[in-house]
């Protein structure tokens, strides 16, 4: 089985551009477990435009012995203001998995996978350290990328397809090629022993197809479209409740 891991980023956006503590990032991931999640997902930012530092510790705390905890980011961002960088975030909350994303500080979200096997010798160190404090490592890579026998070698153990293009494909009315990228990609990880993770604009249309192409795929998150669609599904019962308030 597939695990889903939910990226709770949307919830902190939301309650950000209010200020407060509403909707509570926490609850949100405890619905999302309560109903099943196998994992949670952040991608803190140097920025603090979503989650916090504060959001990471309490997260960490929650997902504790009950379901996989893990963090992204993009470790060459050095620490600055209020953001620790992610090797300390990761030293403090021992995560299931951290996955690596080359994302830079105007990207409004990740857009791309490291270049391999270019970025090895930047990534080495950052692995070695990374490995002494979560379960495993992931790295961000692109669909048709396939060179992943140095990946293997410095000890990451998973790579995250990006299937950002595929879902815009599937939009398109034609992801055949984007799809066989995906593929492609999953078949070069595997051979070199690597298990592979996707994510990024995946959504009830595209996960399905892209799930049976990728039989072994181990997980999948997801995070935008899951919390629009819960908006959706869930905003009809919810107005319904204030005007049974409002009729009593």
């Amino acid at each position: 089985m597939t695990q889903l891991s939910v990226n709770v980023n949307k919830i902190a956006v939301l309650r950000n551009s209010r200020g407060g503590d509403e909707p509570s990032v926490l609850q949100a991931a405890r619905t999302c477990i309560e109903s099943g999640a196998q994992g949670i997902t952040v991608h803190p930012r140097p920025d603090l435009r979503h989650i916090r530092p504060r959001d990471v510790l309490q997260l960490a705390e929650l997902c504790h012995g009950r379901v996989e905890y893990n963090i992204e980011g993009n470790p060459f961002a050095p620490p600055r203001g209020a953001y620790p960088g992610l090797l300390e975030l990761v030293r403090a909350t021992h995560p299931a998995q951290v996955t690596l994303v080359p994302d830079g500080d105007a990207q409004l979200t990740s857009d791309h996978g490291f270049a391999l096997p270019g970025d090895i010798v930047k990534l080495q160190p950052l692995v070695a350290a990374l490995r002494a404090h979560a379960g495993r490592v992931s790295v961000f890579v692109d669909a048709g990328a396939t060179d992943f026998t140095a990946l293997a070698g410095i000890g990451v153990a998973r790579i995250e397809i990006y299937t950002g293009p595929y879902a815009e494909a599937c939009i398109a009315g034609d992801c055949s090629d984007a799809l066989d990228a995906c593929v492609h990609t999953a078949q070069a990880a595997h051979a070199a022993g690597l298990m592979v993770n996707a994510g990024h604009d995946l959504d009830q249309r595209n996960l399905l197809l892209l799930r049976t192409a990728i039989p072994n795929l181990a997980e999948v998150s997801i995070g935008h479209a899951l919390i629009g669609e819960a908006l959706y599904v869930g905003l009809a019962p919810t107005v319904r409740a204030y005007l049974a308030l409002l009729r009593d």
